[in-house]
């Protein structure tokens, strides 16, 4: 992704955000993807590669927290419905009426709330790995992982409350050869077996352990991402999970009506067949009621799909793309 066609804009509450643009055919929608822990818009690199060559329009920003953009250190400025405001800021810069937004990840939750808050902006909501989430107003941390260890068997996101201490970014950067070792393993079952149990995750760490990597991520890729993750740190980006583990999150919900706690656009999933932490059940769960006008695709990969299937994304996401704009 060329540096210079990045941009940066202060948004309308003060938080400067750095983010790539490429103009395209008029007469195509504009993508716009999200990323989320612990990433930047650089992993979306295979993405933008191929849909340029196709004619969209695109904007891929560094989202809150991460490479470019700011980092501050107070969840309060990660409440989704916030960071959902700050999106539409650059939309409206770039003069983009309506786009279709691609999450991942963390991105989804972001890509929820654009829907919630702002749905005329949007044509379509992908959702990579995670599904789509729903306002819930009576919900609560230990409430959820009470209730995916009922359905699941073990603490799904368990791990969450180890990245809300404070001081778990500098655990996280003092063992980040570990941290990717995790993040990007050859065996996504680690982390059902290995990482699931309370404190599992942090005692990894502390111990340095490590797993063979995943093949798509290479030696050179690894050092890319240590390089990026140290460069700019991970107390902004710990941020993400605080806000749902106190419970931050409450705010926003209780102000969304429930007639905007579907998604009436058409809506991707993609389910990754591998992932053990954003299991495919939990990213369908209910979405019968709630996505109305859903399109499911599986992929035989693990979390990261974008980076470990690219070419078979790329072309179900521009059929889906391509199905949407022409109905």
């Amino acid at each position: 992704m060329d540096p210079s066609a990045y941009k940066d804009l202060v948004t309308l509450r003060g938080l400067k955000y750095h983010y790539f643009v490429s103009r395209g055919d008029q007469s195509k929608p504009t993508l716009l993807f999200l990323h989320g822990f612990p990433s930047t818009s650089h992993d979306w690199r295979k993405q933008v590669a191929f849909f340029q060559k196709e004619g969209y329009s695109l904007i891929v920003p560094d989202m809150l927290g991460y490479g470019g953009t700011d980092k501050p250190t107070d969840p309060e400025l990660y409440k989704q419905g916030l960071m959902a405001a700050d999106l539409i800021d650059i939309l409206d810069a770039e003069n983009v009426d309506k786009a279709i937004v691609i999450g991942h990840d963390w991105g989804c939750g972001t890509t929820s709330r654009l829907n919630t808050y702002s749905p005329e902006r949007f044509i379509g909501f992908a959702f990579l790995a995670s599904g789509y989430s729903a306002p819930n107003p009576e919900y609560s941390y230990e409430g959820m992982i009470a209730q995916l260890r009922q359905a699941v068997g073990y603490d799904v996101y368990g791990y969450w409350a180890f990245c809300a201490e404070e001081g778990a970014d500098k655990i996280l950067e003092k063992h980040i050869d570990s941290l990717i070792s995790m993040l990007y393993p050859s065996d996504s079952r680690i982390w059902a077996t290995n990482l699931a149990p309370k404190g599992a995750f942090k005692d990894w760490l502390l111990a340095d352990k490590m797993t063979q990597t995943a093949a798509y991520i290479s030696e050179e890729e690894k050092q890319t991402m240590k390089q990026i993750l140290l460069k700019n740190g991970l107390a902004g980006p710990l941020c993400w999970y605080k806000v749902p583990v106190s419970g931050l999150c409450v705010d926003d919900f209780k102000q969304i009506p429930p007639e905007r706690y579907a998604v009436q656009k058409p809506v991707f999933f993609g389910a990754c067949k591998k992932d053990f932490v954003c299991l495919p059940a939990l990213g369908l769960a209910n979405a019968d009621k709630l996505c109305p006008n859903i399109t499911v695709k599986e992929f035989d990969t693990d979390h990261w799909v974008q980076l470990a299937a690219p070419d078979e994304l790329n072309r179900v996401l521009k059929e889906w793309v391509d199905g949407i704009t022409a109905a």
